[in-house]
């Protein structure tokens, strides 16, 4: 039986997304993507630089999502245009990756969106941030019950990850997420059988 599976990691350069890279490639196929370097390049705030990368890429069994950009930053700067970081980003990038991504996977595949422990525990300077993990958890679970072809959707939300130390300060008494931690939860969420649900590894 070929358990092997082509996936895709968007997000690729980033400090998650090369450890998971790295935890899957010996066991699967891994597709790289990322801005500005990877396998392939892809502003994924944009729908047509999507539509055109699902074109080229062809089949996949799954497409894990690392990225997320927002805006950080007081509160006192937060206007509409800033707020857009987030909203343009993290939630509607990552939602389009599965709305136009769902007419290229194979069937029986499954998409993993990246959230966070802001989405229930705020913290100073990222309001955009909640916001935006709010609305990607919310989508995950409504798209779940309507995927079709046996097609799964989960969303990963980790507390502060402990590759990235800068952040510590800005999560006070949050016991940090191992790396391992991290990439079982998207083991879970990829090789697993649940959907519509929010893993907190």
């Amino acid at each position: 039986m070929n358990t092997r599976k082509r996936i895709i990691i968007v997000g690729a350069s980033g400090t998650m997304g090369k450890y998971l890279a790295a935890a899957f490639e010996n066991e699967h196929d891994v597709v790289r993507v990322a801005t500005k370097s990877g396998d392939y390049k892809l502003d994924f705030t944009s729908t047509e630089d999507i539509e055109k990368f699902y074109k080229e890429v062809g089949s996949f069994d799954a497409l894990i999502s690392t990225a997320g950009p927002t805006f950080v930053g007081p509160w006192k700067n937060l206007t509409d245009q800033t707020f857009r970081t987030g909203i343009e980003g993290k939630m509607m990038g990552q939602i389009n990756l599965v709305l136009i991504g769902q007419h290229y996977i194979n069937p029986k595949g499954s998409f993993t969106l990246i959230t966070g422990v802001l989405t229930h525990e705020p913290q100073i300077n990222f309001a955009n941030a909640s916001a935006a993990n709010g609305a990607v958890e919310g989508f995950v679970r409504a798209a779940a019950i309507e995927m079709q072809n046996g097609i799964r959707i989960n969303a990963v939300s980790p507390t502060v990850i402990e590759n990235s130390p800068q952040y510590f300060p800005y999560f006070p008494g949050e016991i940090p997420t191992t790396m391992k931690q991290l990439e079982f939860g998207f083991r879970k969420s990829v090789f697993g059988s649940v959907t519509g649900q929010i893993i907190k590894p």
